[in-house]
């Protein structure tokens, strides 16, 4: 069976045509480069994705914090993540870079912050 996919490895985008013979892949071609055999093999085999997404935070301008991971993620946990993250709740300030949640699933990918997020007191009136 064949499988037809464009490389996202690097910016030729090339056409990538990937042979699958029972769980695995036998060739790959029209890649221009390496990275077009790796990405073909890795997309049909085992999938990754980076996770993104947002977390509640407290005390913060916003009630929301964006996070992502450091490493991608196999597709088959990225709503177990997600769904995890949902119960993560950060606390103001916080840097962007920060990590959120060490090696998420035992998947050696940490989450961070994406983004600086000050505290914010709230002005109680006289």
């Amino acid at each position: 069976m064949n499988r037809e996919l464009v490389c996202i490895g690097c910016p030729m985008g090339c056409r990538l045509t990937v042979v699958l013979e029972g769980t695995g892949v036998s060739a790959v071609t029209g890649n221009s480069c390496p990275k077009g055999a790796d990405y073909g093999r890795n997309e049909c085999t085992n999938p990754t994705r980076m996770v993104t997404t947002t977390i509640a935070i407290e005390g913060a301008m916003y009630p929301l914090l964006s996070v992502r991971s450091t490493k991608p993620v196999s597709k088959a946990l990225m709503m177990k993540c997600i769904d995890y993250l949902r119960e993560i709740e950060a606390v103001a300030p916080i840097k962007a870079g920060r990590v959120i949640v060490k090696n998420i699933l035992d998947t050696e990918a940490d989450i961070i912050a994406t983004k600086n997020m000050e505290r914010v007191t709230k002005n109680n009136p006289s």
